[in-house]
């Protein structure tokens, strides 16, 4: 009778593991899907300010043409990314306007009219946050697949993985060789400020 009760004991705590770390992968796995909706959302929002930004700027800037194209290419980068939800289109998007943010800060610093403007630097303000909370949920992102996938591969949990057919998520995609794994000499160097 006592060999009963603890081999039902042991099924019971078995039984209660299983279904915790199942639970646990289904929330993971929820956060993960919760995490690119977010990347996608601010990414949305980033593209419905570009047209207020350039409403606000175009009248001071009549001979920075070519920022304003390259703001209505990435606007629309963003908005087709949006509609097609990959991740990878929404990742490339974001890299448009986040490398279109420092050119216009120097546009905006180097005009001092623009730059007293406060619709124009509230709008500037609103871009940076909005880049940040991109990264933010990027980050976010990597962690939560990272942990699902460490779960897929360690010991007890990837049993219960390979017993509901769970599969590696792959998370952001990035090419695995290029110059931008390797770190140059100069790259390591501390860089120098001289304020004159």
């Amino acid at each position: 009778m006592n060999l009963t009760v603890v081999l039902v004991i042991i099924a019971l705590i078995a039984l209660g593991y299983v279904i915790s770390t199942y639970n646990a992968f289904q929330t993971i796995k929820t956060r993960i899907k919760a995490s690119i909706q977010e990347i996608g959302n601010q990414l949305k929002r980033q593209a419905d300010l570009i047209p207020n930004l350039e409403a606000s700027v175009k009248g001071y800037l009549k001979h920075e043409k070519s920022i304003f194209d390259k703001l209505t290419e990435a606007r629309k980068s963003v908005v087709d990314a949006v509609k097609s939800g990959s991740l990878n289109s929404a990742n490339t998007a974001a890299g448009k306007l986040n490398q279109l943010i420092p050119a216009l800060q120097v546009v905006v610093e180097s005009n001092p009219e623009l730059k007293a403007n406060t619709t124009v630097t509230g709008l500037m303000d609103e871009l940076r946050d909005t880049s940040d909370k991109v990264m933010y949920s990027r980050r976010t992102l990597i962690d939560l697949t990272a942990d699902y996938n460490q779960m897929l591969v360690t010991f007890p949990s990837n049993m219960v993985g390979n017993i509901f057919g769970m599969k590696e998520e792959k998370g952001l995609e990035m090419p695995e060789s290029g110059e931008f794994l390797k770190v140059s000499v100069t790259e390591t160097k501390t860089p120098g400020i001289k304020l004159e």
